[in-house]
């Protein structure tokens, strides 16, 4: 009946259409793709350490976190760099400071809350360099209880003010503590993200080792081992906040309360009310959709390389659009029809596969309910090679990334020189893939995933770890860059921005200076040679030689001496004068050490091209160069597994020599998973008289040769 009346329908408006002029006829647009040549990709900083998360200020400065513990400040007007907190993180393995916001209230009637989630140092146990044959900054794999809960720690949400350059870390108000397994690897990374009604949504990792489960599902059972190998404590635990998305109100002086529509009411017993979904593995990114309220999560895969009938699927990375509370169903099914088995890690034997309809929580390691929600739908999924469903997503390895939908803002087209992108993206949200260099848009409808496109697809993106739109309605960027736990030489701060065809450009700055390091006074002769406009604007620059955020000079290539002793970030801002929307500007920066030099730290052993495999026990020492006494406890150095194009750090032991066993994750294959050996060195010397600090960095990569 509906059919038959749709097209009768039908038929009455093209009657009555029949007479109508063609040019009268109503037309609905074809959205128009735009071209990849309408945008422009702008770095805002390229030294940014190894970043981790930002947030875009209201007048589009940026701030970014770091995994050591700093939160830079990238200024909207002048382009300056600067340094607005640094906290004191504990760090072994993926720990450290995660992921940053602003408060959904933030810049009105005198809010200025900055969130951060972070792993205070506590009182963990730490590598005593003294002592070379032993890290006692790793956790036992095997003892009793007694041996592991030295290494209970927790990952803390926590809110601070921000005065507009920097943060004060004395106004710290706690909202939220998140257990954490230290001293053991990985998953603790965490995304922050607010809703239209106020609630804070923290995405929280499994907490899990996943370097003995072949791949496949860590669910350990057995009771000598850490029960950091055992996913069934955390993502399936209905009484743990780790595996989750949790979702809370902040209060004012600190703490939560509990918003309606969570996966369990309060007072239900064995169940954390703060729960909204559970069964994730690693939703390093999520986001939120303020129109509709759908929430975007990324969330990360295992890494066996194909299936195995007594083990379970292969790894399956996947994006979810959520409306309600549900469980995914990590660690026992990849999606609602991918189920794991049920695998005894001390006999070896594999047992049937879970019910992802019913799951059941029967581990000694879990302290919450047994019976568990059934597996919800998952919208996206993919493994490693093309998908049959989602072709579109190419082939590669497996980081899915939560991005951001697009708010068109038609106000935020109408400024100077506006950077916002165009309607055509409004309502789309953002996929991205951290492995592949990537980004996505997904047309979502009713909540359900309609299509999927390329955008941008020619400006590269090098591992992007987050994006959002600022206030501008240009998307920032933070790209990590090919490498490993430091800052690689590709990561950096962006912005893309939408010109439209034939649009002013931003120029693009370009600084050098001679000499960069030497004692005072140091005069340091600047040049901006290599700076270029693609429109041949007439450009005007300014040099600020100290991030005073006061101009010290106009010149192109100006000279300054330096009278006192200390690191100096010498920053030009070039400015075009050409162009309807004259007035685009672009940033560089020299970094002068005045007095203190940077050490500089070398491997003595290993050295790449070494012969090697895993397995082997490597022996290392490095050599540190520096104009002050060398201390060899302040060298640090971690061994890390490198995986494709990403690394997961396995240990961290102090001092000038010692040793590593290069062990290889149970069921990986070195040479068809794309596995090396990776080791890092840094030494952070003490700074002399007015200088601060400076870090040298070294790494060492080993491939194993093949049989």
């Amino acid at each position: 009946m509906r059919a038959s009346a749709g097209l009768a329908t039908a038929a009455v408006l093209a009657s009555a259409l029949a007479g109508v002029p063609a040019s009268a006829q109503p037309k609905s647009p074809v959205p128009v793709v735009p071209a990849d040549s309408a945008f422009q990709k702008v770095t805002l900083n390229d030294t940014p350490g190894e970043p981790m998360d930002l947030a875009v200020l209201p007048d589009g400065s940026v701030l970014h976190t770091t995994r050591s513990g700093e939160v830079w400040l990238n200024d909207a007007t002048s382009g300056v760099n600067s340094l607005a907190a640094e906290l004191d993180v504990y760090r072994h393995d993926e720990e450290g400071l995660q992921s940053i916001a602003l408060d959904p209230k933030f810049g009105t009637d005198g809010n200025n809350w900055v969130y951060l989630y972070y792993a205070p140092p506590m009182n963990t146990p730490v590598d005593d360099p003294e002592t070379t044959d032993i890290n006692e900054g790793d956790a036992p794999t095997s003892g009793t209880a007694a041996d592991f809960e030295p290494f209970n720690g927790v990952s803390r949400l926590s809110r601070f003010q921000f005065d507009g350059t920097s943060i004060d870390l004395d106004s710290e108000q706690q909202i939220i503590d998140v257990a954490a397994t230290r001293g053991l690897c990985c998953h603790v990374g965490g995304d922050i993200v607010f809703d239209a009604q106020g609630n804070l949504y923290l995405s929280t990792g499994d907490d899990t080792n996943p370097f003995v489960s072949g791949g496949y599902t860590p669910i350990d059972e057995n009771p000598a081992s850490n029960p950091g190998f055992d996913a069934q404590r955390t993502a399936a635990n209905t009484n743990d906040l780790r595996g989750k998305v949790l979702r809370i109100t902040p209060k004012d002086g600190g703490g939560y309360t509990i918003p309606e529509g969570n996966l369990f009411d309060e007072g239900t017993d064995g169940a954390r009310p703060e729960i909204y979904l559970m069964g994730l593995r690693n939703p390093f990114r999520i986001d939120v959709n303020q129109s509709t309220g759908e929430l975007y999560v990324g969330d990360y895969s295992p890494d066996a390389r194909s299936a195995n009938p007594d083990r379970g699927p292969a790894g399956t990375g996947k994006w979810l659009i959520a409306t309600e509370p549900a469980n995914y169903g990590w660690p026992y099914c990849a999606t609602e029809s991918l189920p794991y088995n049920d695998y005894d890690f001390v006999t070896g034997v594999s047992g049937e596969k879970f019910n992802c309809a019913a799951p059941v929580n029967e581990s000694p390691n879990n302290t919450g309910l047994t019976q568990l929600p059934p597996v919800a739908t998952a919208d996206l999924w993919y493994t490693y090679g093309q998908s049959e469903q989602f072709p579109e997503l190419g082939t590669g390895g497996i980081g899915p990334m939560a991005g951001p939908a697009y708010e068109f803002n038609a106000e935020a087209t109408r400024g100077p020189r506006p950077v916002a992108w165009p309607s055509y993206f409004d309502g789309k949200a953002l996929f991205y893939e951290w492995t592949r260099d990537y980004i996505k848009g997904m047309t979502v409808e009713d909540g359900s995933l309609v299509s999927i496109e390329n955008v941008i697809s020619s400006i590269v993106t090098d591992n992007p770890i987050d994006m959002e739109f600022g206030p501008n309605g240009a998307l920032y960027i933070l790209e990590y860059g090919d490498g490993y736990f430091g800052e690689n030489e590709d990561a950096q701060v962006a912005r893309i921005d939408y010109i439209g065809e034939g649009g002013n450009h931003s120029p693009v700055a370009v600084a050098s200076g001679t000499p960069t390091v030497g004692t005072s006074p140091l005069t340091v002769e600047f040049s901006s040679e290599g700076t270029a406009d693609a429109d041949n604007d007439k450009l005007r620059y300014a040099w600020d030689f100290d991030s005073d955020g006061v101009v010290d000079s106009t010149e192109a290539s100006p000279a300054y001496t330096y009278q006192e002793d200390g690191k100096y970030t010498a920053t030009l801002t070039v400015t075009d004068f050409g162009g309807k929307h004259r007035g685009r500007h672009s940033s560089a920066e020299v970094e002068i050490e005045v007095g203190n030099q940077q050490p500089v730290i070398e491997f003595i052993t290993p050295v790449s091209g070494q012969a090697f495999q895993f397995g082997d026990t490597v022996s290392y020492e490095v050599k540190v160069t520096d104009d002050q006494p060398v201390d060899c406890s302040l060298v640090e150095v971690s061994y890390i597994l490198g995986h494709h194009t990403h690394g997961h750090p396995q240990t961290t032991t102090k001092g000038c020599t010692g040793s590593f066993v290069t062990t290889v994750p149970e069921g990986h294959d070195p040479a068809v998973d794309d596995l090396s050996a990776v080791f890092n060195a840094t030494y952070t010397d003490q700074g002399d008289g007015g200088s601060k600090p400076l870090t040298g960095t070294a790494e060492v990569v080993l491939e194993a040769a093949s049989n």
